[in-house]
C-alpha cells in the first residue's frame, strides 16, 4: 500500500504517529508523512519521507499576535462583547462532559468557534497541495491527525481510504456526538452544524460534497486505554502507545538506581515553543518538591531555570531534554502538565501522575479522568495554586501505595492493546474495504 500521514506542523502530533509508520514501513508499504515546511526536518529525522505541502505555518509568531491582542479588562469593560483571544476555548468548552451543560447552545457554540479559529487556521495554507499531491501520488490509506482536516478533503479527493489517529482523548468525536444529537431534537429552522457549513465549503471547492467521515474518519485509531477514553460513535481501532521522544542520547545517571524516590518534573514543550512561556508556576513546583526527601530530574530551559530568580535546590537536576521513555521507569511519579506524550509515557511505564494541566485541548479532562481511576491526582486552579498544596499531592501519591497499583493496572490495560505491527493487517483489511474511486479534478 501507499500510505500518507498527515499532520499541522506540531512536532507532538507528529511523534504520535511515528512508530505507526515505521511499523507500515516495515511491514513493506510506502510511507509518507505530509505537513508545512516547518515540520519537515522533524520528519526528516524521524527516518522517514517528508512531504513539504502549503506554506510555513509559524505558530509561535501567530501565538504572539494572540498574546498581544489577549484580554484587556480596559477593553472587555467598554464593549461587553469584546474577545478574549487567550482564554476561548476555556469558555467554549470542547472537552466538556457535564450533562447540564452540553446544551444545543453550547455544542453550536463550540464548533462554531472551533472550525473558523482553530481547525481551518492549522489546514487552509496546506489544503491544495495536499490535495494535489494526494491526486498525483494516490495514496491508498490516509492517516490523518484528528486536528488537521485537510487530511479527510484530500483523502476524499484522492480516493483513498482514511481514518483518524488520535493522540489523545476524542474530543472531536465526543462533542460531535453530542452537537448531532442534540441538534436532531430541535425543529428544523433551528438546526445549525457550523463544522459541516465550514467543511462542506472545502470539500466543494474540489467536487466534493459534505459528509459526516470528513469529521471522524472512516474509522479511528486510539492509543488511549479504553478505560479513560472518552466514549464515542463509529468504528475504535485500539493500539498499543509506543512512546517516540525524537533522536535523543540517554545520559548514564539515568541507569543508577536513584538512592531515594525520583520524580519527574516536566511541563513538555509546547508551550515554550508556541507561547514562549508556562501556564504553571515553574517556581511553585520546584518549591514544592525541594522540601520533600526525593531526588527531583526536572527538564528546564535556560530561560525557564533563570526566570525561577534563586538558586537551585540541592535535589534538583535540571536538563533541558532527556527521553522521558528512558527515564520514566525509574521514576516514583511525575508532575507534569498533562500532554499527550508525557501523559501516554507515564501510562507506559505504570509512573503515579500529578497533573498540573496547561489547559490546553484535553489536558483537564485527563487529569479528571486520571485521578477518577485512582492513578494520580490534578492541580484544578493552575493558575492560583500554591507549592504546599502541590508538595501535599506528591506526598500523598509516593506514600500511598494505590496509586502505584493503579497506574500499573492501566499500564497492563495498555500493554493489552495490539502494538503498531501488529494494527498492519488490519489497516490492510480496512484499507481495502473503504478505497474508492479518485475524483477528477475540478480546479
Amino acid at each position: 500500500m501507499r500510505v500518507l500521514f498527515t499532520t499541522f506542523a506540531a512536532r507532538s502530533h507528529l511523534y504520535a504517529q511515528v512508530p505507526l509508520a515505521w511499523a507500515l514501513r516495515a511491514a513493506g508499504h510506502d510511507v509518507r508523512i505530509a505537513s508545512q515546511p516547518d515540520l519537515a526536518d522533524d520528519i526528516i529525522r524521524t527516518g522517514l519521507t517528508a512531504v513539504p505541502v502549503g506554506e510555513p505555518l509559524n505558530q509561535a509568531e501567530d501565538a504572539a499576535v494572540v498574546d498581544d491582542r489577549a484580554w484587556d479588562r480596559t477593553e472587555a469593560e467598554a464593549n461587553p462583547y469584546a474577545v478574549d483571544l487567550a482564554t476561548w476555548p476555556e469558555l467554549l468548552d470542547i472537552a466538556e462532559t457535564a450533562p447540564q451543560r452540553l446544551t444545543p447552545e453550547h455544542t453550536q457554540g463550540v464548533f462554531a468557534a472551533y472550525a473558523p479559529l482553530l481547525f481551518r487556521y492549522f489546514s487552509w495554507q496546506m489544503t491544495d497541495d495536499l490535495v494535489r499531491y494526494a491526486r498525483d501520488w494516490r495514496p491508498d490509506l490516509v492517516l490523518w491527525d484528528p486536528l488537521t482536516f485537510a487530511g479527510p478533503v484530500a483523502a476524499l479527493a484522492g480516493g483513498a481510504a482514511h481514518a483518524r489517529m488520535l493522540f489523545g482523548l476524542d474530543l472531536v468525536g465526543w462533542m460531535r456526538g453530542h452537537h448531532l444529537a442534540a441538534q436532531a431534537g430541535r425543529p428544523a429552522p433551528l438546526r445549525d452544524d457550523p463544522m459541516s457549513e465550514w467543511l462542506g465549503w472545502t470539500l466543494a471547492e474540489y467536487g466534493l460534497d459534505f459528509t459526516e467521515e470528513a469529521v471522524t474518519g472512516q474509522w479511528t485509531i486510539d492509543p488511549v486505554p479504553g478505560s479513560l477514553a472518552l466514549p464515542t460513535g463509529g468504528l475504535r481501532v485500539p493500539m498499543r502507545y509506543v512512546p517516540y521522544n525524537g533522536p535523543s542520547v540517554v545520559p548514564s545517571w539515568v541507569h543508577e538506581p536513584p538512592a531515594r524516590p525520583r520524580v519527574c518534573v516536566t511541563l513538555g514543550v509546547s508551550q515554550q515553543e508556541v507561547f514562549g512561556r508556562d501556564r504553571a508556576s515553574v517556581a511553585e513546583i520546584i518549591a514544592a518538591v525541594a522540601a520533600l526527601d526525593v531526588e527531583v530530574v526536572a527538564t528546564l530551559n535556560a530561560a525557564q531555570v533563570a526566570a525561577l530568580g534563586a538558586p537551585l535546590p540541592t535535589n534538583v537536576r535540571v536538563v533541558d531534554f532527556v527521553p522521558l521513555d528512558a527515564l520514566l521507569p525509574s521514576c516514583a511519579a511525575v508532575i507534569s502538565h498533562g500532554g499527550a506524550g508525557t501523559f501516554q509515557t507515564a501510562l507506559a511505564h505504570g509512573v503515579p501522575q500529578i497533573l498540573v494541566p496547561d489547559m490546553i485541548w484535553d489536558t483537564a479532562r485527563k487529569a479528571q479522568r486520571l485521578e477518577a481511576a485512582g492513578a494520580g491526582l490534578r492541580i484544578t486552579d493552575v493558575d492560583r495554586f500554591s507549592a504546599a498544596e502541590l508538595r501535599a499531592l506528591l506526598a500523598r501519591v509516593l506514600d500511598e501505595p494505590s496509586f502505584a497499583r493503579r497506574a500499573a493496572r492501566l499500564r497492563d490495560e495498555m500493554l493489552a492493546a495490539p502494538a503498531p505491527s501488529d494494527l498492519v493487517p488490519t489497516l490492510e483489511r480496512l484499507t481495502a474495504l473503504h478505497r474508492r474511486p479518485r475524483v477528477m479534478a475540478v480546479r
